[in-house]
């Protein structure tokens, strides 16, 4: 199995880095104690998932033995069940133990962002609207975090403050109205996509009048959402239509049936539970 997207290696060292200055510091005391010795070891999935992260936790492994072989079982993005070895390490005794905790803090904290994100897709699966994450992301960890989404199916909304122009509720009382923010907009960033976030019909409509690319529909109840797809398909110029505010994975198929565009969910990086992986020294107990 192969991504039809690479990894983002600068983010990949630059995080990596960061890690293990936190958690080695001036170096591991309990390590040092340990004979530096070739030695093997295993890495463990105790549970369902999609597996994400391969690239972080590589290169916490290669960052302190850049000999260390790593064999994986497993593709990156492949589904696996409780009980699978995962990989097989062999390097330095004292370089295995020292990076495997910050190693498995990557990897099961993006496998569990790809395992949600599958299920929101598969919950979309033939409806033609599609899951995007948010800014809802653990500080630091933005890239790392939004490719785990798009290695579970889902896709990217906006990748910071810098790359799309929202405009929000805040953003719109500022300006005056949904026009007029719509207007300084594309005075003044004329070349980025340009979202809108409307609270009601009226704003809507006044969205659609001044021009935008995408809308977004917040915390509409289901009568009103369908009122919106029905306002915005009678337009001269409709837009893709993006719902957000208390999506949950039950409620998810009954909004794509609305005929909505995107479902944006925060909760794919927000609340984050991270799969439980674990690495042994040794060799798997089926070798």
């Amino acid at each position: 199995m192969s991504l039809p997207f690479d990894p983002p290696m600068e983010a990949v060292r630059r995080d990596v880095e960061a890690a293990l200055a936190e958690d080695v510091g001036s170096g591991d005391a309990t390590a040092a104690l340990l004979p530096d010795t070739t030695d093997r070891a295993w890495l463990l999935c105790k549970e369902d998932a999609v597996v994400c992260g391969r690239p972080w936790f590589d290169a916490c492994h290669r960052a302190l033995d850049p000999d260390v072989a790593i064999d994986w079982r497993v593709a990156e993005g492949e589904r696996v069940a409780a009980g699978t070895v995962l990989a097989t390490l062999e390097g330095r005794s004292r370089s295995l133990v020292t990076a495997e905790r910050t190693s498995l803090n990557f990897l099961q904290t993006l496998s569990g962002t790809a395992t949600v994100t599958a299920r929101y897709v598969a919950a979309l699966e033939g409806t033609g609207t599609r899951v995007l994450d948010t800014r809802k992301t653990l500080p630091g960890l933005r890239l790392a975090q939004k490719y785990a989404v798009r290695v579970g199916g889902g896709c990217n909304h906006r990748m910071g403050l810098h790359d799309a122009v929202m405009l929000k509720e805040n953003h719109v009382r500022a300006a005056g109205s949904v026009t007029a923010a719509i207007e300084a907009a594309r005075r003044g960033a004329p070349g980025l996509p340009l979202i809108v976030e409307v609270e009601d019909l009226d704003e809507l409509r006044e969205a659609l009048d001044a021009g935008c690319d995408r809308i977004l529909v917040d915390d509409f109840d289901p009568a009103t959402r369908r009122e919106a797809v029905r306002i915005t398909a009678a337009h001269a110029r409709p837009v893709p239509l993006e719902v957000s505010g208390g999506v949950e994975l039950d409620g998810l198929r009954a909004i794509a049936a609305d005929g909505v565009d995107f479902i944006s969910v925060g909760a794919l990086t927000k609340h984050v539970r991270a799969i439980d992986l674990s690495l042994k020294l040794g060799r798997p107990p089926a070798d």
